[in-house]
C-alpha cells in the first residue's frame, strides 16, 4: 500500500512538473488592457460634479528610495516610476477633473513653436490659442513602501510526504494633496495605503524506496500581487477620498439636489480609519 501511495503521489507531482516545464502555454498571449481593481469601478461610478475642474500634475515621484532586494536587482526600484501617468489617468476617469499636460510641457511648447513657425512661413495669422491655466494643482507621491510587514506559514510532513505554504504582506502608501495656485494654500490632503499579498504553496515527496533508491519529487506555485497595480489602486483611492473631502469642505460641489450620502462618496466618507 505504501508503494502504491508513493506511485500515485509521484504521478501527480510529475504531471505538475510537466505543466511547468512545458512553456507553450506561457508564450504567445496577446496584449490586453491592464486589469483593474474594485477601486477603479468605484472611481468611474462617482456622481458627476457641478462643474469639471482643470487640474495640473507636474510630477508624482517615488519618495521611498526603495530598491528591489538582491539577487533580483540592486538597481531597479521597488515601485513604479510612472505614478504621474497613473494619477493623470485616474483624474480623467473620475469625471471630476480635466487634467492639463504638464509632465511633457517642454515638448508641448516645442510643438507650439513649430506651429507658429509654419504660420509665419506661409504668411498666415497666428491663430494658436494660449494654453489653459489650471484651477488647482495636485502634488504628492509614493511616500512609503514597506516589505515583510507580516509573514507566516504552515506545513506538515508524514513519512517524507508533505505540503507547506507561506505568505508575505507588503504595504505601499501614497499621499495626494490639492493646492490653490493663486495663494499656494493646501486645500485638501489625503494619504492612502494598499496592502500587497504574496503566497507560496509547495508539495513534495522524499522517500527511500529501498536501500539504494531514493524517490524525490516536488511541485509548487507562487502568487505575487503586482506592485504597480497596488500603486494604481492606492492612487485611485486617494482621488476618490480627495473628491469626497473637497465636497464636504465646499471646495467643489455636486449638482444641486444631490445627496452625498446616497453616493459612493458617502461610503468612502463613512469608512472607518483602520487602527494599528
Amino acid at each position: 500500500m505504501k508503494l502504491i501511495f508513493l506511485c500515485l503521489a509521484l504521478i501527480s507531482l510529475s504531471g505538475c512538473a510537466s505543466m511547468v516545464a512545458n512553456s507553450e502555454g506561457l508564450q504567445g498571449e496577446p496584449a490586453t488592457l491592464t486589469p483593474r481593481s474594485g477601486t477603479y469601478q468605484d472611481l468611474i461610478a462617482l456622481p458627476p460634479p457641478a462643474g469639471k475642474i482643470y487640474a495640473s500634475v507636474y510630477d508624482f515621484r517615488d519618495m521611498t528610495g526603495q530598491y528591489k532586494p538582491a539577487p533580483a536587482s540592486t538597481f531597479s526600484t521597488a515601485v513604479t516610476q510612472g505614478a504621474a501617468a497613473m494619477l493623470t489617468g485616474a483624474l480623467a476617469d473620475s469625471g471630476w477633473f480635466i487634467p492639463l499636460e504638464r509632465v511633457g510641457l517642454q515638448n508641448l511648447l516645442t510643438e507650439r513653436r513649430i506651429i507658429r513657425a509654419e504660420f509665419e512661413r506661409f504668411g498666415q495669422p497666428d491663430t494658436l490659442p494660449s494654453l489653459r491655466a489650471a484651477s488647482v494643482m495636485l502634488e504628492g507621491g509614493i511616500i512609503a513602501y514597506e516589505s515583510n510587514i507580516r509573514t507566516g506559514g504552515a506545513g506538515a510532513e508524514y513519512f517524507g510526504i508533505g505540503a507547506s505554504g507561506q505568505y508575505q504582506v507588503d504595504q505601499v502608501t501614497v499621499n495626494l494633496r490639492a493646492i490653490e495656485i493663486s495663494s499656494g494654500e493646501v486645500l485638501a490632503n489625503v494619504t492612502t495605503t494598499k496592502t500587497i499579498y504574496s503566497k507560496e504553496l509547495r508539495a513534495g515527496v522524499y522517500r527511500f524506496i529501498d536501500f539504494s533508491r531514493l524517490l524525490e519529487a516536488e511541485a509548487g506555485i507562487t502568487n505575487n500581487e503586482p506592485v504597480q497595480l497596488a500603486v494604481m489602486s492606492a492612487i485611485e483611492s486617494s482621488v476618490i477620498h480627495l473628491i469626497a473631502r473637497g465636497v464636504t469642505t465646499n471646495l467643489w460641489n455636486l449638482p444641486e439636489g444631490t445627496d452625498i450620502q446616497g453616493t459612493i462618496l458617502g461610503e468612502y466618507l463613512e469608512a472607518p480609519t483602520p487602527m494599528l
